[in-house]
């Protein structure tokens, strides 16, 4: 095409992206009014460079077919720095692009950040918010939705700037973690109209991503160094916007897994109360609770998964290697019995720390494997990191896995996957430079010993990188019984739900009964009925309260019916701050569905927004609550009560 000093890419109705060709930078319009201004790229190789400063472009328009469908590329190139190219990719009638940076013959790259700009203009009437999301869900991390005037952070790989009141937002972040750690890192200016962001491609940091070195370098594949492909979308809802970019993450990444098959999983594990003292006999007795006096608790399948969590060791002197045979025996009850057993293990974390052999290699020690970053060991929440890529790792794996398929486990919980994910000085594999390409190489491999023989669910570990690699992920981190413990559990669901779309479920960890006032049980079920699968947690090895409740709630028809979705319900409000969201929906079925959770000491009232129940002036609603059953007619005022530190479940149906 001929070229000008003004180059316009279209972008949908009204929106487009203008890029001065001569300058280097770039403009965004978003239905006629200037979002971002004087947007550019810049990089750091062997010698940094910057698209201001790289001479003169040129654009080469293509059409062409990619993963997410047909895509016009506007591939920019430079005068003064041949090495580098920055490629936007668009999709008809789409607001939405796709951008990408590109370097030549130029060495290693150790960051690359296809959008700087010190001027995204967000000056919305009311209550703006920009969104942080952590890289994990370790060390009990908490999502934020921060006030836009002074937010000020480090994010992971993606995050929004939006508007509470019309839900109107922009969402950045990247779609690929092969080789990258992805910064969404913004700044506002205090005035509550302009911030600053970069997508900063080779972040890291110590209270992020829990690395206290420097991202490593990526090296040219057939003589080029790409950055991950960044989506810039803005969306008249912000969280149709998470969820796109969700599901676009999904469309480029093929799984190393493949899909879940059955219904959506339901089940114990031992962590929720037994924990490091679970003996034999409790986790026999547990199986028989679920068997004899739980028999309406069950998957589509008409099953559960009965999960031993760390200390199953506990039961075998000697370990995986010693004395077995009170797993088998527990095996065999469980599928005596109709129901799953499942097994836990951490295939990147060393809790011994010393120099010994490792199980199942040639002769290596753990000395071996240990990941160091500035010559230092790293220990995290207890465990020492260890390199995906080194033999004796892989080795282990095949060891522990293929003792744990031969036992008959069905399911497993595998934890602290982050510790494969950590930079470091170096790793056995030569052609491994970042913890992101150790992390994929560790985590394909355990798949294919794996070998699609068990239900696999993620405990601790990335946010988006985990998603091909497992069928369930832990929304959060450990929760237990207390109404606190729903309210952190709410932030990372409330926040996270996006989740949803990248694995087949998200979880809320395990729902603990305890001795907790009925209100707070109410509440605990329901975040994991809003997050996605459901996985109880008590001692059922014993008689208390939390068995009455159990027999109650988890038999309860309308919400096993609920729970068999399994698919996240969306928050309604995006204002809570780093606190727990407190209304949410889902509709499907021609019903709508909305969660009220009330983490104070006085009772609320929710206004239903009118474009959630639809109808005209006369319509009427059917609206039943699901714990108690009680059912009405909404008319008129429409408003929901939740009384105090408890959570309610609505469903409506409109009257036709």
């Amino acid at each position: 095409m001929a070229q000008q000093a003004e180059l316009i890419i279209p972008l949908g109705d009204k929106s487009r992206i203008v890029y001065d060709l001569n300058k280097g930078q770039y403009n965004i319009t978003w239905n006629g009014k200037m979002m971002i201004k004087e947007a550019y790229a810049a990089y750091q190789a062997e010698k940094p460079g910057d698209s201001r400063k790289a001479g003169k472009a040129s654009c080469k328009v293509s059409d062409v077919q990619t993963s997410l469908g047909k895509a016009r590329l506007y591939t920019i190139s430079f005068a003064g720095d041949a090495s580098l190219q920055q490629l936007f990719y668009t999709f008809r009638n789409n607001n939405s692009f796709i951008t990408q940076l590109r370097l030549q013959r130029a060495g290693a790259a150790v960051s690359m950040t296809p959008l700087v700009t010190d001027s995204l203009l967000w000056n919305k009437p009311g209550d703006n918010r920009a969104l942080f999301v952590p890289f994990d869900n370790d060390m009990w991390v908490r999502y934020n939705a921060m006030p836009f005037a002074g937010a000020a952070f480090k994010g992971s790989e993606v995050g929004a700037v939006y508007n509470v009141e019309d839900n109107s937002g922009l969402v950045m972040g990247s779609l690929e973690q092969d080789d990258w750690k992805t910064g969404f890192l913004l700044k506002g200016n205090g005035s509550g109209r302009t911030a600053g962001i970069s997508l900063l491609a080779g972040f890291t940091d110590s209270t992020v991503t829990h690395d206290v070195v420097s991202h490593g370098k990526v090296l040219p594949v057939d003589g080029w160094v790409s950055s991950p492909k960044i989506m810039i979308g803005f969306f008249a809802d912000w969280r149709e916007g998470m969820e796109t970019f969700a599901k676009q993450n999904n469309q480029l990444h093929p799984r190393s897994i493949a899909d879940w098959k059955g219904p959506t999983p339901m089940g114990w594990n031992s962590w929720g109360v037994l924990r490091e003292k679970i003996r034999f006999d409790q986790a026999m007795k547990v199986v028989d609770f679920f068997a004899d006096s739980l028999k309406d608790f069950r998957t589509a399948d008409h099953t559960l998964f009965i999960d031993l969590d760390a200390f199953w060791d506990n039961m075998t002197p000697g370990g995986i290697d010693g004395d077995v045979s009170k797993l088998s025996e527990f095996v065999a009850h469980c599928k005596q019995k109709g129901l799953k057993p499942g097994i836990y293990w951490t295939p990147f974390a060393d809790w011994g720390k010393s120099d010994r052999n490792v199980e199942g290699s040639n002769g290596y020690s753990y000395k071996e494997t240990w990941t160091t970053q500035n010559g230092r060991m790293l220990d995290i929440d207890g465990g020492r990191a260890m390199d995906p890529t080194h033999p004796a790792t892989l080795q282990r794996i095949v060891h522990t896995i293929n003792r744990m398929k031969s036992l008959g486990f069905e399911m497993i919980k595998i934890d602290f996957l982050g510790h494969g994910a950590l930079e470091s000085d170096r790793f056995f594999d030569p052609a491994v430079t970042t913890g992101m390409q150790a992390f994929k190489k560790g985590m394909h491999f355990l798949d294919s010993v794996l070998d699609n023989r068990m239900l696999v669910y993620a405990a601790i570990s990335p946010n988006l990188a985990t998603a091909r690699y497992v069928h369930v992920r832990r929304i959060a981190c450990d929760a237990f019984s207390a109404l606190d413990n729903t309210e952190y559990t709410m932030n990372s669901s409330g926040y996270g739900w996006w989740q949803s779309y990248l694995y087949d479920y998200v979880d809320a960890d395990h729902i603990v009964f305890a001795s907790e006032n009925d209100g707070v049980n109410r509440a605990r079920l329901a975040a994991a009925l809003v997050t996605g699968s459901v996985f109880t947690g008590d001692d059922f090895s014993a008689t208390g309260k939390w068995t009455q409740v159990a027999r109650k709630l988890l038999q309860n028809r309308d919400l096993l019916m609920l729970a068999a979705n399994g698919k996240s319900f969306r928050p309604l409000l995006g204002n809570t701050g780093n606190k727990g969201v407190e209304q949410l929906f889902r509709q499907d079925d021609g019903r709508l569905y909305i969660a009220l959770f009330n983490y104070g000491n006085a009772a609320q009232t929710m206004n239903i927004p009118a474009e959630l129940l639809g109808g005209g002036k006369n319509t009427r609603w059917k609206i039943k609550e699901l714990f108690s059953g009680d059912t009405h007619w909404l008319d008129g005022q429409k408003q929901l009560p939740v009384p105090p530190a408890d959570a309610c479940i609505f469903e409506i149906i409109r009257e036709k």
